[in-house]
């Protein structure tokens, strides 16, 4: 195959130095007209400088302005993907807020204690919670409501850890929860614990037991309520039993 030769052409070459000519004539009107101008009105020059300068400055902060857009929507688009996770997600089940609570039964008076064991019947939903506890209380110092309608009773004692509730204690009780206050659910609340002969007594007569560690588990949520350990026994019940006594 045999390679094409070029040859000179003289009408190209002409035209191509007519059209340089032609640039160099305008480049250099250009410059003669910019010379003249700046000799005689040199405020446009600075006006044109400043019309450049702010161009240059407007467009590199219209790119920094993108970037921040798209950083931006970056960062949205995460947050969304973010929620949609957690909407997702099982819920995770929070725990009683009694449960944050520490109290120290033994610290507080006679009263606070009564007051606070109150308190935690209202808590879980006892209604008409009253504290009746004083001279000529019979026996009762809290009287309320349980959520299902049945009437409690509750005695409180708060004695130290080597000082144990007795027999004679839940016999006063007996002989005055059932009969005179009516109760349904009958229940004595301890900071210390009990003796066995109470505990047998407390049984036959249908009276709910709460000493201190079934006091704690009550307060912070991971026990019964006393009236969830109601055995049931009523005013006929505590008669029988306590006629054996």
């Amino acid at each position: 195959m045999k390679r094409r030769r070029y040859g000179f052409d003289l009408r190209s070459t002409a035209l191509f130095f007519v059209f340089l000519a032609v640039v160099v004539i305008v480049l250099g009107l250009a410059a003669r007209v910019a010379a003249n101008t700046v000799e005689q009105r040199p405020a446009w020059v600075f006006v044109l400088v400043v019309i450049g300068v702010a161009g240059c400055l407007s467009l590199r902060r219209r790119m920094r302005v993108a970037g921040v857009a798209r950083r931006a929507a970056a960062a949205l688009d995460e947050a969304a993907r973010a929620a949609a996770e957690e909407l997702q997600a099982p819920p995770v089940p929070r725990r009683r807020a009694a449960a944050e609570v520490v109290v120290d039964y033994e610290a507080l008076t006679p009263e606070e204690f009564e007051e606070a064991i109150a308190a935690l019947c209202e808590r879980d939903g006892c209604s008409g919670v009253e504290v009746v506890g004083g001279a000529g209380d019979l026996g009762a110092d809290v009287l309320a409501a349980t959520p299902d309608g049945r009437r409690i009773v509750i005695q409180c004692k708060q004695y130290g850890e080597t000082h144990r509730v007795g027999s004679q204690d839940l016999q006063r009780f007996g002989g005055t929860c059932f009969t005179v206050h009516e109760a349904d659910v009958a229940v004595l609340v301890s900071t210390s614990d009990f003796t066995a002969p109470a505990l047998e007594y407390a049984e036959q007569c249908g009276i709910v037991c709460v000493d201190g560690e079934t006091l704690e588990a009550w307060t912070d949520g991971t026990g019964p309520r006393p009236w969830d350990m109601a055995p049931g026994v009523g005013a006929a019940g505590w008669e029988t039993a306590g006629a054996e006594f």
